[in-house]
């Protein structure tokens, strides 16, 4: 699986930003895709992830309710809004193929990850 991320920018706290992730190749090697991301200095971190097939979705507590994760199925695309964005979310945004355990917040339980995106947010 080759997956690209987009979206990413500058944005105000408050704002919104939607990022994209493009699966490509051998895209039913993995179940779902999942949103990762890595502030600076620290390590990277869980966001949310979805099942291709039933849409299923399970987030981070510091997202819940302020980001939500969809996906196309027919353009293999897997989607993050981010509402209320904090300047905490400030972050290199990853996206990974889901091949672990359903739930799992561990980076082991995905792979074949994209570039990165980076999203900062400002005062």
């Amino acid at each position: 699986v080759q997956l690209q991320a987009s979206g990413g920018g500058l944005v105000q706290t408050g704002g919104s930003l939607r990022l994209s992730c493009a699966a490509s190749g051998r895209t039913l090697s993995s179940y779902g895709m999942g949103w990762f991301r890595r502030a600076p200095g620290k390590e990277r971190a869980f966001v949310a992830a979805i099942r291709w097939d039933t849409g299923n979705t399970y987030y981070a507590d510091s997202v819940k309710v302020r980001f939500t994760i969809s996906r196309d199925n027919a353009k293999k695309t897997v989607y993050l809004q981010m509402n209320s964005l904090k300047l905490e979310d400030t972050a290199v945004y990853y996206c990974g193929a889901l091949t672990g355990s359903w739930g799992s917040r561990s980076v082991a339980a995905f792979d074949s990850w994209g570039q990165g995106t980076q999203v900062t947010v400002s005062s």
